[in-house]
């Protein structure tokens, strides 16, 4: 039973959130303090993490969230500008739900994160690409640039993949939405330029070769698939 942490000041928020994932068969812990948020994290598989806290901005357990843990997060909040929801995702936020919300929609967008972010059973093992410079394992959910292991959140895992799936076909923000995010997101597509952004940055120097931009109508992966030998 997956655990889903709720970081949350409004106490009726947090026990609506709880009653409609228990559900649906979640396990929930709840807190509205961002400091005992931090003491739970290893006991939970993703977090619905409220802003606006009154100990700790909720940017800043972004942050150590991303720091201390491999956790999927979803935030939840009233900041409901483009430019607060960009930033969200730029320091690593999963997704993004405004306030008012519906419970029953802040389910299903933790049942796709969780759905993206689990691990398959392990296959035949890595596929590189452009003579192994780049190698993405879909069993272990692990990718390698130059041998080294990049450290990428559930969402930017999901968009090396999802271009990796086809080398050269370009796919529009539209697709990457809909194949990343398991669900059609209105909106969500102006912020994906905010994950290739992050992704690129974790690829080094030659991040925009291997994820390519192609004007006007999405991305792509630069590298061609090796042949086995």
């Amino acid at each position: 039973m997956p655990t889903v942490l709720i970081v949350e000041d409004e106490r009726d928020i947090r026990e609506l959130l709880r009653r409609y994932l228990e559900r649906a068969g979640f396990f929930a812990l709840t807190t509205g303090s961002g400091a005992e948020a931090l003491t739970l994290l290893s006991a939970a598989d993703l977090v619905v993490l409220d802003l606006g806290l009154p100990d700790i901005d909720g940017t800043d357990i972004l942050r150590e969230i991303h720091r201390l843990a491999t956790l999927p997060v979803i935030v939840l909040t009233a900041r409901s500008s483009t430019e607060d929801r960009i930033h969200g995702l730029e320091l690593g936020a999963d997704d993004y739900v405004t306030k008012p919300f519906s419970p029953a929609e802040v389910v299903l967008r933790v049942q796709a994160v969780l759905h993206r972010y689990s691990g398959v059973p392990a296959d035949a093992g890595p596929v590189s690409y452009g003579d192994r410079r780049l190698r993405i394992d879909e069993g272990t959910h692990r990718a390698w640039l130059d041998d080294v292991v990049l450290d990428l959140t559930p969402t930017e895992w999901g968009l090396l993949a999802a271009v990796a799936t086809a080398p050269g076909r370009v796919y529009s923000r539209y697709e990457l939405v809909n194949r990343v995010r398991g669900y059609e997101y209105a909106g969500y597509e102006r912020t994906i330029d905010s994950h290739i952004k992050n992704l690129r940055r974790k690829l080094g120097a030659t991040g925009a070769d291997v994820v390519q931009t192609v004007l006007g109508v999405g991305y792509r992966l630069g590298l061609t698939q090796d042949v086995p030998s």
